[in-house]
């Protein structure tokens, strides 16, 4: 009788367990990060001068006995370590000495690589950080290797070792018996003692360049047969900060973005799967912020949160385009910002129209930004604050200016001089299109009326007097928009009528009639009229006039044979005969600069 049992057919529902034969028969899929671990030297990106000073030691025979490699994550530490284990004990059938140049692998190469060679201990200090773990090492380091040239210790993350570990370590460190080689790794090089240190020949792996990551990226879609777009793989090299592992998991989460092999991942998937805002909206927020407009910038920042972008990711990319508005300033149109075309044109616009100590204020400003919407409970309203005082500080002079309006100095200005505009007509007088009349003040309701400006001894007879009086009031950023932005069209006391200069402030002609009405005592009416023609700005007269004057002495016949016999020379100041000067420390009527 035949008792086995019989064949089942039906097992009954899947557990879900089954692997499909593609990854049963390869044991499950790799993560980039682990398929592309660089297997050479030469597959190192971003690390030329580690690999060109162990070049060079390795072919003089000049092998130091401990190594120290430090580094942020992922700009392969552990993975260097391995490497240079493999170099200590190449070995091949034609050649039996250390070697950097690891092609054809040799004997102990595959065993090092994969952890388990029995002559390369590799140790994680933030597991084992107690002394016993290092008298254990201590024990292990009087017998010679079982197979390799070297024993090798690979200890990683060596800065979480005790104080008692590392005084354990250091007599053996600094005179290791010549068949064993520390290989140390850390990210922290400040909390590893200086007497370890000492005992170590240091390289420091360096954060690997954006666009280098993004060619590294590129070579591996391809080698994958998957398509990223150009603009996705630069974001995803920007998010990793210099860190090819990261880019690496970042690609490996892309790739699972597209549709199919014949679809390419769009830089709209990766920015939506890394949570980042679109630059060029954040550009146009900064140019809104810059111009003064609140309400449209509020109304963007709410668009880019509602998007997906992280409040702390739109700060950061503000202070990105500020330092790139500062490196156009101090380099000019040669600034490499790594930006397409249209974008670095516009970034030289927003930056033509600010002075370097603004853009370094701007600067401050959002770095601690930065910091409030790490921390605020709410990182959107800590956003939409710093925001607001970004528009606020736009809005305040340079400092430079403010500095030499405090001081009763003219401000230098850093518009470009225009040409006087044509003296408008007295009669008949423009009809103002917009104007600001001086509030209403209820509590004096019942006072005497003040009298008009002209029957005042003390009201200014001119724009030069109102700036004047401003500046005697010390009220800086209203003199600042004044010498700037207004361009007279006529003026009688009680009475101004300008056009607003380009970027005037709304609400300068109300400032100003609040102003002088709190000042004289006498009612004010300043009347912005953007139809009529006003003439040049005092800062523009004060820039036409020292120019014409530098010009007139030029011309002097002394100073033009001076010239001559200086080539390359040039008027740089004019002084009054008899008046002290300022800005030099000589009493020539003119100076030259060669």
């Amino acid at each position: 009788m035949d008792e086995s049992p019989p064949d089942i057919e039906d097992a009954g529902p899947s557990l879900g367990l089954d692997l499909p034969e593609s990854l049963a028969a390869s044991g499950g899929y790799q993560v980039l990060a682990r398929k592309y671990r660089p297997a050479r030297f030469s597959d190192l990106i971003g690390q030329e001068a580690m690999v060109r000073t162990l070049t060079n030691a390795f072919a003089a025979g000049r092998i130091a006995h401990a190594y120290m490699l430090t580094g942020v994550r992922g700009v392969g530490k552990t993975t260097t370590a391995r490497l240079i284990a493999r170099a200590l004990n190449y070995k091949t059938d034609a050649a039996d000495a250390p070697s950097i140049t690891l092609d054809p692998p040799g004997v102990h190469c595959e065993a090092i690589q994969k952890s388990s060679h029995v002559d390369v201990m590799e140790m994680d200090a933030a597991s084992r950080t107690g002394v016993g773990d290092i008298r254990e090492i201590l024990e292990g380091v009087r017998y010679a290797p079982v197979s390799a040239r070297y024993k090798v210790y690979i200890i990683d993350e060596v800065h979480m070792l005790s104080a008692s570990a590392f005084n354990a370590l250091l007599k053996t460190l600094e005179e290791p018996p010549p068949h064993v080689k520390f290989i140390f790794a850390t990210t922290e090089i400040r909390k590893v003692p200086v007497t370890v240190l000492s005992r170590c020949q240091r390289f420091d792996l360096k954060r690997v360049e954006r666009t280098v990551l993004t060619a590294h990226l590129a070579k591996i879609c391809e080698a994958e047969g998957v398509k990223v777009e150009a603009e996705g793989l630069t974001l995803i090299a920007r998010a990793a900060e210099g860190s090819v592992r990261d880019a690496l998991s970042l690609l490996d989460q892309a790739i699972v973005q597209g549709g199919g092999a014949d679809a390419p991942v769009s830089a709209a998937q990766v920015r939506d799967m890394l949570g980042l805002a679109d630059r060029a909206r954040v550009l146009d927020l900064l140019d809104m912020a810059l111009k003064g407009e609140a309400g449209p910038a509020l109304a963007e920042m709410a668009s880019l949160y509602e998007s997906g972008a992280d409040p702390a990711v739109i700060v950061r990319d503000l202070l990105d385009y500020t330092h790139a508005c500062a490196r156009v300033q101090a380099a000019g149109a040669e600034a490499d910002l790594g930006e397409a075309k249209e974008t670095a044109q516009r970034i030289a616009e927003i930056a033509g129209r600010l002075s370097p100590a603004q853009t370094g204020r701007l600067w401050k400003l959002l770095l601690t930004g930065l910091d409030d919407v790490r921390q605020a409970p709410d990182p959107l309203a800590a956003a939409e604050m710093t925001l607001l005082r970004l528009i606020s500080a736009a809005a305040l002079p340079p400092p430079e200016d403010a500095a030499r309006l405090l001081a009763g100095r003219a401000p230098a200005g850093d518009a470009p001089v225009k040409e006087p505009a044509p003296a408008p007509q007295a009669d008949p007088e423009p009809e103002p299109a917009a104007f600001a009349a001086p509030p209403e003040d209820p509590a004096h309701d019942d006072e005497e009326t003040p009298p008009p400006a002209g029957d005042r001894a003390d009201a200014p007879q001119s724009l030069e007097e109102t700036a004047a009086l401003i500046a005697a009031k010390k009220d800086v950023k209203l003199l600042f928009e004044v010498e700037r932005y207004v361009r007279l069209v006529s003026f009688k006391p009680g009475r101004i009528v300008f056009e607003p200069g380009d970027g005037a402030p709304p609400d300068l002609a109300q400032r100003l009639s609040k102003r002088l009405l709190e000042w004289t005592g006498a009612p004010w009416m300043a009347l912005a009229d953007a139809n009529a023609r006003g003439a040049e700005t005092l800062g523009e007269r004060r820039r036409r006039e020292a120019r014409e004057t530098l010009e007139a002495a030029a011309m002097a016949p002394a100073v033009a044979e001076a010239l001559k016999l200086f080539p390359g020379a040039e008027v740089i100041a004019v002084h009054e005969t008899g008046a002290p000067a300022q800005d030099a420390k000589t009493d020539k009527s003119a100076e030259t600069r060669r």
